[in-house]
């Protein structure tokens, strides 16, 4: 047992209804600026509120900023396929069950896989239905494995993974606020300059703005930063449709952080800043990882909603990076792969970020929460005064450096 005197957490009556506001249609940002960096930039800094263009970003970072980005990649989830009888049918791909949960090695796979899913028109796909297309010279089966849990089986008779396959056959999975179909540009535009790692369903956001003269302007102010990597689901669109904040069931996701990322956390005084909610999250949720390894040594990497909230120890920073540090040299481990569903609102206490880059998000979600829970009341402040400047809101909209 931890020695670490305990926390008493902070449990703040949040109404649902007070973390919204009116979003006109016409701000949401059907298609991204042509450049990337042109976006706005709203900066707010302890109070004060200024307007530039997220190419200035460099500008106003203070001079120990250190960022964290978000590096995974897009999957075009969305599968069309259509019955004989011309009915069609939608697959989104959600998460994989086989050959593995990991979606690294899920999207490795030859021959087949299983994934959960949502279906449109599923009351169309009859059970013992085998789906089929052509896709580049092989042909894909699907069939409803699980139609309670939605899993859905794949097959394909060439040896290729299963990335080659849908980055053939899938389209890019827009968020349901843009009222559009994807376009060919969106396979490019709805996508980091920096992703690798395939596995997301949703971009984060927050990155789409960086260009390589961002990064020239911030390696030549002596800024730094990392990559980390949590893949991005389909949850992450979920409004709370709770009356009260407490009985909203947040997504899960998978995290994947390396011993890079443990080392740039150590060094006393680094002004942390994470590009984006997915970042933030990523790393708030390694602080809560290392302190279930101050307790267990042999934790495994699953951080829940209420870990933050549930009065346990709350050791030092450099504690628990040392707890998390210490797994992975006793176990020979260059990286983790973890899952969190951490909900961070109002009373949260930041552990590890001081500040943010975001966009600007929808009425009554779990990220204007998170906003909340890092500026206080002032986001509403911050929000009115995008609405009056004429900002561009939700994924291709304008972006944000907040720093409370």
């Amino acid at each position: 047992m931890s020695n670490f005197g305990l926390y008493a957490p902070v449990f703040v009556v949040l109404n649902t209804a007070d973390y919204t506001y009116l979003l006109p249609p016409e701000r949401i940002a059907l298609y991204p600026l042509v450049q990337r960096d042109a976006s706005r930039l709203l900066f707010y800094n302890k109070g004060k509120i200024l307007h530039s263009v997220f190419g200035n970003i460099p500008e106003y970072l203070p001079a120990d900023a250190f960022l964290f980005l978000n590096n995974t990649k897009v999957i075009p989830a969305r599968l069309h396929f259509r019955k004989e009888s011309g009915a069609a049918i939608e697959i989104f791909l959600l998460n994989p069950v086989h050959p593995s949960s990991l979606l690294s090695e899920a999207m490795a796979a030859t021959g087949e896989c299983s994934w959960q899913c949502t279906i449109g028109n599923a009351k169309k796909w009859n059970d013992g239905l085998v789906l089929k297309r052509q896709v580049n010279g092989a042909t894909l089966s699907a069939n409803l494995a699980d139609r309670k849990e939605g899993i859905v089986r794949f097959t394909w008779d060439e040896d290729v993974s299963f990335a080659e396959i849908i980055r053939y056959s899938g389209e890019t999975p827009l968020p349901p606020y843009i009222k559009r179909n994807a376009e060919p540009s969106d396979a490019e535009r709805y996508q980091t300059v920096y992703s690798h790692h395939e596995g997301a369903v949703a971009a984060p956001t927050a990155g789409l703005h960086f260009t390589p003269e961002v990064f020239d302007k911030l390696r030549a102010r002596g800024i730094q930063w990392d990559f980390l990597t949590l893949h991005v689901s389909a949850g992450t669109f979920q409004p709370i449709k709770t009356g009260k904040w407490e009985d909203h069931i947040m997504h899960e996701e998978q995290v994947i952080v390396n011993r890079d990322n443990v080392r740039n956390l150590m060094p006393e005084g680094r002004f942390i800043i994470p590009i984006g909610t997915t970042s933030m999250r990523t790393l708030e949720s390694l602080y809560w990882y290392g302190v279930k390894l101050l307790e267990d040594r042999d934790a495994t990497f699953n951080v829940t909603q209420n870990d933050p909230y549930t009065g346990q120890a709350h050791p030092p920073l450099r504690e628990a990076l040392d707890a998390v540090g210490d797994y992975m040299d006793r176990n020979q481990l260059e990286q983790i792969v973890g899952e969190t569903s951490i909900y961070i609102r109002p009373g949260y206490e930041f552990k590890v970020c001081k500040g943010l880059v975001t966009n600007f998000h929808q009425p009554g979600s779990t990220l204007i929460l998170l906003v909340a829970a890092f500026v206080g009341e002032d986001w509403r402040r911050i929000y009115d005064e995008a609405l009056k400047n004429d900002y561009r809101f939700l994924s291709y909209g304008d972006s944000s450096l907040l720093i409370p």
